[in-house]
């Protein structure tokens, strides 16, 4: 699928869609496109990846709310399962079913395997007004753990790897009974991860990961906002079972010659008394460098607002743009000579005969 389809659609849910709603929607869409029922079926088996896709961001509500935002753009860097094997979609797949019926008897072994995931970091990015019109990549600093080069993240020494618990014999669960009832706990031993290092690696210790700072590239959205917060996946803490993920807290400067509310702009421009009473164009050069024509008509007084359409800030959640807002200020000469007092004093009386004969009439 060389597009992918709004996540929605692929379920057939409403934007407004409960949690439960989205589960029964996915259980749905996965019994009637499964591999099993639809053997050889290449379109089924798309439909099936795109389905779970779809479920593993409306399904988490970080996720879901990125993509309410952004869209598929709030999502990007996430897991391509159009791209992954039929065997791990359904490994995915038997995990996301075990929420839907529930289970007992301990964690499943997926679930097991993210007890070992990387924490997520959150980081505050600063952007100039520009910089939030146009969007773009900007590189975000990082201080923290990276996964280990010299054992690649696993913590253990090279030519060895994880041994299995031999206390849970890899199930990272033990149990116990008391009576008639069973008790599952996580393993001690292995911490639940199934697994322990006998040998750990020299550079890292066995924890899989050093100090080092580093640079993530991020991309921003056009139109982002102060208070937006974006989501890179798989740039946290490193982890044994893979990297916790990125949040990135927006915060959009202020512009000394724009104001900015929600995706309008205001922008106060001022002009002569000549041009106030006989209308005049004005140009104003945006933050991102377009250029705007605003026509002030003929008798506008001081401080009327002209608006232009469409020129404001791009709409981070759907196409089009914002107002632009023109605050019109009119300049009034502060120093005379005879003969410009001369013309303002035959203007004056000129206008009051005007307003006089207009009363008569």
């Amino acid at each position: 699928m060389s597009e992918k389809r709004d996540y929605y659609e692929v379920l057939s849910c409403a934007r407004e869609a409960s949690g439960d709603d989205i589960r029964k929607a996915y259980r749905q869409a996965a019994l009637k496109y499964h591999p099993d029922r639809n053997p050889g079926n290449a379109e089924a088996e798309l439909r099936f990846k795109e389905a779970t896709e779809a479920y593993s961001v409306l399904s988490d509500a970080e996720k879901r709310t990125q993509y309410d935002r952004f869209g598929h753009a709030g999502v990007t860097g996430g897991f391509d399962y159009s791209q992954t094997g039929v065997g791990d979609i359904l490994s995915q797949f038997q995990e996301m079913f075990s929420d839907f019926f529930g289970g007992f008897g301990g964690a499943s072994p997926s679930q097991r395997k993210r007890t070992g995931r990387g924490q997520d970091m959150r980081v505050h990015a600063s952007l100039s007004l520009a910089e939030a019109m146009t969007g773009g990549k900007h590189e975000a600093v990082l201080n923290g753990e990276v996964a280990c080069d010299t054992c690649s993240g696993s913590g253990a020494k090279a030519g060895t790897k994880p041994e299995t618990c031999p206390q849970c014999r890899g199930s990272g669960q033990v149990t116990a009974q008391r009576g008639f009832i069973m008790f599952s706990s996580a393993c001690a031993r292995c911490r639940g991860t199934g697994s322990f290092i006998a040998t750990p690696c020299e550079s890292c210790r066995g924890r899989g990961a050093v100090e080092k700072q580093r640079k993530v590239l991020v991309s921003f959205p056009a139109g982002i906002d102060t208070g937006h917060r974006l989501r890179v996946p798989g740039q946290g803490m490193p982890g044994r079972s893979g990297a916790g993920d990125l949040y990135v807290d927006i915060e959009v400067e202020g512009d000394a010659e724009f104001e900015r509310h929600g995706d309008d702009l205001a922008h106060r421009v001022d002009i002569s008394f000549t041009d106030a009473a006989l209308g005049t164009e004005v140009e104003v050069e945006l933050p991102d460098d377009t250029s705007v024509s605003a026509t002030i008509p003929a008798g506008t007084q001081p401080n009327a607002v002209v608006s232009v359409r469409g020129k404001g800030v791009p709409h981070v959640d759907r196409n089009g743009r914002g107002d632009l807002h023109v605050v019109v200020g009119v300049r009034v000469p502060t120093k005379l000579s005879k003969h410009a007092k001369k013309l303002l004093e035959e203007l004056d009386q000129e206008l009051t005969k005007a307003d006089s004969e207009r009363a008569r009439a």
